[in-house]
């Protein structure tokens, strides 16, 4: 699966066809071409720092494409998309929002400020009752029509263009066959034609030879009627979060900063060397390290973290050496200096790589 642009307005899902826009999810039939139409047809949400991260049976999600989309793009904050996908809820492979935080990056951005810990349950308990009343609640609601009325006049302003496009390429090519068979093959296929046309002429004389002129008008007034009210009829809107964007929700209770292993240094340490992170579980190690965003490059380290002075069994050195070298990437080990001299978290961290050379 392929999540691309990583704009703040919108992600385009080019594998199932789906299009994430603001903070709801509309499912359309859309084309790489359509893109650009709901790109215009939508605008985008401006972030704000801080962010509201929501703390949900001990895992740090996040529920606002704009969200993960702005933390990917600014703080090199990729998580773990866990929601099933609406298209193909009963497989494993691809998944959709909410965005699951490590605890090393719920922390990290609590220690920059970019975001702060929410406890979700007591959130809602104590004001999801409350928020939307009255006009706040009218206007919440026809915010989610207009979003739909939009998101249908774009599919139907990309359908009309690929029907256009389709009569314009079988025009095409049936001028380029009558232009190829030459005079006799030429006057053979216009009098199949000619008794096509004029059989499908007889078959709509006899069909309307006993219906009235006005049965005629209200058959065409009705076609009319139902392409007009489908246009006025809005998509079905999903929204994602049970707040609206214009106020984020605040603690009821300042919460305490997320639990974090030893390898929080050395996560820290990387991150604030612009690396993209993301867990390491597929090579037994505690992180994948990444150059760039890793829809981009492939990742260049196996980090895997020890305390200063702890012993490091030479099985684990020669493993994490082989396997890293046979994947082409580096093993990289590293730990915190108690005794160097640093401020934030990372700066006392101390990185050494191993390549395996028989190889």
């Amino acid at each position: 699966m392929i999540l691309l642009p990583f704009t703040s307005s919108s992600i385009f899902n080019t594998s199932h066809d789906k299009l994430l826009i603001r903070d709801y999810t509309v499912i359309l039939p859309c084309t790489a071409q359509a893109y650009q139409v709901f790109a215009m047809a939508f605008s985008s949400d401006f972030v704000t720092e801080p962010i509201p991260i929501s703390l949900i049976a001990g895992r740090y999600l996040l529920f606002d494409v704009n969200v993960v989309t702005y933390l990917r793009r600014n703080h090199h904050i990729c998580g773990s998309l866990i929601g099933s996908i609406p298209q193909a809820p009963q497989q494993n492979v691809f998944f959709g929002l909410p965005m699951e935080l490590m605890p090393e990056e719920a922390k990290l951005l609590v220690e920059k400020e970019v975001a702060y810990i929410i406890d979700d349950k007591a959130w809602h308990k104590q004001t999801l009752f409350t928020t939307l009343q009255g006009a706040d609640k009218q206007a919440y609601l026809e915010s989610l029509r207009s979003t739909g009325l939009n998101a249908r006049k774009a599919a139907l302003h990309e359908g009309r263009k690929k029907t256009e496009a389709g009569l314009a390429r079988y025009a095409a090519k049936k001028a380029q066959e009558l232009a190829a068979a030459g005079t006799k093959d030429t006057q053979e296929s216009g009098s199949s034609d000619t008794s096509f046309n004029r059989s499908s002429i007889v078959t709509d004389d006899s069909a309307s030879l006993f219906e009235e002129e006005s049965t005629r008008s209200e058959r065409s007034s009705t076609t009319v009627k139902s392409a007009a009210a489908l246009a006025s009829t809005p998509f079905a809107i999903t929204p994602t979060t049970s707040y609206p964007t214009s106020s984020l929700p605040q603690n009821p209770s300042q919460q305490p900063d997320p639990p974090v292993s030893s390898a929080y240094a050395l996560f820290a340490h990387l991150h604030y060397r612009d690396y993209f992170i993301m867990p390491g579980l597929r090579f037994g190690c505690n992180y994948n390290v990444y150059p760039g965003d890793p829809l981009r490059f492939h990742s260049h380290f196996l980090a895997t973290s020890y305390d200063f002075d702890q012993d490091i069994p030479m099985f684990d050195i020669i493993g994490g050496g082989r396997l890293g070298t046979a994947v082409k990437k580096g093993f990289l080990v590293g730990g915190e200096d108690p005794e160097a001299e640093g401020s934030k978290s990372g700066d006392k961290v101390r990185t050494f790589c191993i390549e395996w050379g028989g190889m």
